[in-house]
């Protein structure tokens, strides 16, 4: 096992992982701390566990929407947006 020392909200976790997995460990980490930074930034005196859980709920509806696209034989939305955005390159550099 390893460990990871990650930072959200400017709060420092130890957590454990298997070994190769402290990456992607920080990977997700990081993505939970700009949910949890967004929220921070327009709420007002937010207390750490609302943040967190605000923070979750927010990837987990995200989670949610990907998995509805897939199933449904779509494109999750981001991967939606980042073709959008290489076809608009693509046609600019065309032109």
């Amino acid at each position: 096992m390893a460990d990871v020392t990650v930072t959200i909200a400017g709060r420092p976790y130890r957590l454990a992982c298997d070994d190769g997995q402290e990456a992607h460990l920080a990977g997700l980490a990081r993505r939970i701390d700009a949910e949890a930074r967004a929220i921070a930034a327009k709420a007002t005196a937010v207390d750490e566990p609302r943040l967190m859980l605000m923070a979750a709920l927010i990837l987990a509806d995200r989670l949610h929407d990907a998995e509805a696209a897939l199933a449904e034989g779509g494109v999750a939305p981001a991967e939606a947006e980042a073709l959008h955005a290489a076809i608009d390159r693509i046609e600019r550099l065309a032109d």
